[in-house]
């Protein structure tokens, strides 16, 4: 019998620490609902956003089976315009979501859902940008190459417990990881 990719790595079942300031960094193994909640979620949005969605995607961690995660659901929306986009905040909001802006990448809204425990991000794009590219590209790369997604879990790991669970070193820890195969991703679309 194949193990459940919950099983997959050595890692205890469950990475945390409180911190005093800042956000905790968790990360789970693989759960199978994940998709199911993404696809809840995203018709809520397709709904607020009408037409200005042109298409929904799963990204992040979340989206790759067998992968351990943060469990917060990472949606990239491409839209028609940002302007459009900005103009639907008030219903984002309603939704529960808190609208951040750019939030350090041009060309990008970013949303998240839960002040205390974050349950969506959300990265909108304007359709084909760039950043689309990239994003779905990564994800795809995860899902295709088995080895290369449990070396990113080993990464994310190791950057959870050297980072003192400090969200933004984590992130960068797992930098040079992600340009790595975000690169060998893109060349072979």
């Amino acid at each position: 019998m194949p193990k459940s990719p919950q099983k997959r790595f050595s890692q205890p079942e469950s990475v945390k620490e409180n911190r005093m300031a800042g956000r905790q960094i968790t990360l789970e193994p693989y759960n199978p609902a994940w998709p199911a909640q993404f696809a809840e979620e995203e018709k809520r949005v397709r709904e607020a956003l009408g037409d200005v969605a042109l298409a929904v995607h799963h990204i992040g961690s979340t989206s790759v089976p067998g992968l351990a995660a943060k469990p917060v659901i990472d949606m990239l929306i491409e839209v028609t315009g940002l302007a459009e986009l900005d103009a639907r905040n008030d219903a984002m909001r309603a939704l529960g979501y808190t609208p951040r802006g750019e939030f350090g990448i041009p060309g990008r809204r970013y949303f998240i859902k839960g002040d205390v425990v974050r349950t969506h991000h959300l990265h909108a794009f304007v359709a084909a940008s760039e950043h689309v590219t990239r994003h779905l590209a990564f994800r795809d790369y995860l899902r295709r190459h088995d080895v290369v997604m449990q070396e990113y879990a080993q990464v994310k790991f190791a950057a959870a417990r050297d980072s003192g669970f400090q969200s933004d070193i984590y992130c960068e820890l797992k930098n040079d990881f992600i340009a790595r195969v975000e690169r060998q991703a893109l060349a072979q679309r």
